[in-house]
């Protein structure tokens, strides 16, 4: 049913329901509320604390002109009082809240105590007029500035009403019962009204449970999906491999031995390998995936890493070429770019085995390119590739074994959740001579002292990346935005030195060309969106600026520190931020207190939730509602073990599962072509 014909919403308020995803009577139910006012407990003025958040029923005393605070805000203040004492409620930025209230009106207010210099005062509160019906646990939505709570709270109420039509129960009693589990009405009524305190505590663990089981479900499905037999190649560890690492021109670290050592455990067996790899941004993955297809290659079997883009497969190629140059193994690199002649003899090549390693991009999967025995199949930054992308890749060979590789630190309780069943190995460790890089948050009003900062490395011989603020998601205005940056550097702060530009609307091979003249050091600044590649290797590149770097997210920002600290030379990251709101502040500290990418990474989960954490547009799973993969981590474990068990026993064949298993298949339509799970 849509939204529109519910009683008191009409075409007009429909559509600004329609803005926050809710068309039908059923969107309505499942939207369920960010936060809840707790009103079962009003106190008196004289008994309120600092910070805790409460009510009180109070009689308006004052209402005070509006004026201008030093920050060019607009305050509104309301005295208010009853027979304990008298409040202040105060409001920024909403020059007509005063025309809401009247003297000697009674309200209730709920909001965030704050006690200071002998005044009580509520920041921003909510308030009602009819509070008699509203005494109890009251829900709070994500609204926008077209509809109040209140309007909102008659709209749910409404759509309540019809919950027996739009409902229906997937999970079947007897699971219910086993784990303790409301029916999915009560579940929906107590999480938007909840009788009591239990009765909501009761209402978010049915519908977390559901949530995370039905995605559970998905992964393992889709899973058995792109696994066919388990049969694989048995891999001997190599004898030359001992000669490859007296090699190397550095160390191997404790960490990377360990990888390595599961890994090549993996490659013995006959069951093919199925392993995520993470390593922090300069950990040396790439080190750990020259020995894999090393190994491979000396058994005798063809070994493929897969790389996003053209510039990270060349600098793969480059790297495993020169470290393998002592040994007869025929490399080649196989990129969009590649001409027509050269890939037409690279691909006989490949198919008569005459290749043992390829390194490619998505050229690599085209139709015609064919192995004579693939064995081994690495992807670089898997979150790029959705999961026919690479079951294309991996249907190119007899079951190969799989290792895929991430410098997006993942918390544990994540890749849990996203890999299922993947065996996971980290590289936690640095280099030994690996820069920290240096990490700084300053105001807009320090930029001058900045680029001077910028212009004395560019002095010594260095260079410098300059990283332009987000433009909302458009290309055209990022690219201005880069365009008037670089314009404007080059009229102030740096005006001798050669600039160049990166945008997203520049063709792979345009950015290409700058990024190689950005390597060869003809470029000595580059001012660039977020397009400047993960692993892309300048060693002379030693600081980076982020302007308006409280408009990225924390991994984002790891990731592009991780541009700089590539060589023996200190580097710096310069965080520049006009950051008002306590997440925003809270995000340059972390990143100026610590360096480790997995300490970020919880850090990210744990301000933002998991529901934007890792972009769920990008891996193509729902987006969570009530679940929160950082504080839910029993839940999660408890129907991942569910899930494993109805797919093993084979129960959701059961018609009792008929509902449950018609939802996961949706799912697993829903997610198509972007979900990243192997």
């Amino acid at each position: 049913m849509e939204i529109q014909y519910l009683k008191g919403v009409g075409p007009k308020i429909a559509k600004y329901l329609s803005s926050l995803g809710i068309n039908t009577v059923k969107d309505a139910l499942f939207y369920f509320p960010r936060d809840y006012e707790d009103r079962t407990n009003i106190k008196p003025i004289s008994k309120l604390e600092n910070d805790e958040m409460a009510s009180v029923i109070v009689e308006v005393a004052q209402i005070f002109p509006s004026k201008k605070t030093k920050t060019g805000k607009t305050l509104n203040k309301i005295l208010f009082k009853n027979e304990t004492g008298f409040i202040s409620g105060i409001w920024f930025n909403q020059p007509y809240i005063k025309n809401n209230f009247k003297i000697g009106e009674k309200v209730l207010l709920y909001g965030k105590v704050s006690k200071q210099f002998g005044e009580i005062t509520l920041v921003d509160p909510q308030y009602e007029k009819d509070y008699e019906e509203t005494q109890g646990i009251n829900p709070i939505y994500s609204i926008n500035k077209n509809l109040t709570q209140k309007i909102m709270r008659k709209i749910i109420k409404q759509a309540l009403n019809f919950i027996d039509q739009e409902v229906e129960e997937l999970l079947p009693e007897s699971l219910r019962k086993i784990y303790d589990l409301l029916d999915i009405k009560n579940a929906i009524i107590n999480i938007h009204f909840p009788k009591d305190k239990n009765m909501l505590k009761l209402a978010k663990r049915r519908l977390k449970f559901e949530e995370l089981l039905i995605i559970q479900l998905g992964l393992f499905e889709l899973k058995k999906k792109y696994s066919s037999s388990t049969t694989s190649y048995s891999m001997a560890v190599s004898k030359e491999l001992k000669a490859l690492k007296e090699k190397l021109p550095f160390e191997l670290t404790e960490a990377q031995r360990k990888v390595i050592r599961e890994i090549l455990i993996d490659m013995k067996k006959n069951t093919p390998m199925n392993r995520l790899l993470q390593g922090d941004v300069g950990s040396g993955k790439t080190i750990i995936s020259v020995i894999a297809l090393f190994n491979c290659a000396m058994n005798g079997y063809q070994g493929v890493l897969m790389a996003p883009t053209e510039i990270l497969a060349e600098q793969h190629y480059n790297t495993i070429l020169e470290l393998l140059k002592d040994w007869n193994i025929n490399i080649a690199l196989l990129v969009g770019s590649t001409s027509k002649k050269q890939k037409e003899e690279i691909i006989r090549k490949i198919s008569q085995g005459e290749i043992s390693i390829v390194i490619g991009t998505h050229a690599l999967l085209q139709e015609n390119v064919e192995f004579k025995n693939l064995a081994l199949v690495i992807t670089d930054e898997q979150h790029r590739f959705g999961v026919r992308q690479r079951a294309t890749l991996i249907n190119k060979g007899h079951n190969p074994h799989v290792l895929v590789m991430t410098a997006t630190p993942i918390p544990r309780t994540l890749a849990l959740f996203m890999y299922g069943d993947m065996d996971i190995s980290v590289i936690d460790q640095l280099p030994p001579g690996r820069q920290k890089v240096e990490t700084y948050f300053v105001r807009p009003n320090m930029r001058e002292k900045v680029y001077d900062f910028v212009k004395k490395e560019i002095e010594k011989g260095r260079q410098a990346y300059v990283i332009c603020p987000l433009v909302e998601e458009s290309e055209k205005l990022e690219a201005e935005s880069v365009i008037e940056m670089a314009e404007n550097l080059k009229n102030n702060f740096l005006k001798y030195n050669k600039i160049g530009i990166l945008h997203g609307k520049m063709s792979a091979s345009e950015k290409d060309e700058i990024m190689k003249k950005f390597k060869n050091n003809e470029i000595q600044v580059l001012v660039s969106t977020t397009v400047v590649e993960v692993g892309v290797n300048v060693p002379n590149a030693t600081i980076i600026v982020i302007e308006n770097a409280d408009r990225f997210g924390l991994a984002q920002l790891h990731q592009l520190r991780g541009r700089v600290g590539r060589g023996n030379y200190k580097s710096y990251c310069i965080l520049v931020a006009d950051a008002k709101t306590d997440d925003a502040i809270e995000r340059m500290k972390i990143m100026t207190k610590t360096n480790s990418g997995f300490e970020i990474a919880e850090k990210d989960l744990e301000l933002r939730g998991t529901g934007e954490f890792f972009g769920t547009r990008q891996h193509g799973l729902p987006e969570l509602k009530v679940a929160n993969l950082f504080k839910d981590i029993d839940i999660l474990m408890q129907t991942k073990e569910v899930a494993r068990e109805l797919i093993q026993s084979r129960r959701l064949l059961d018609k009792d599962y008929y509902k449950l298993k018609l939802r996961i298949e949706e799912l697993i339509q829903n997610i198509g072509d972007n979900i990243s799970i192997n």
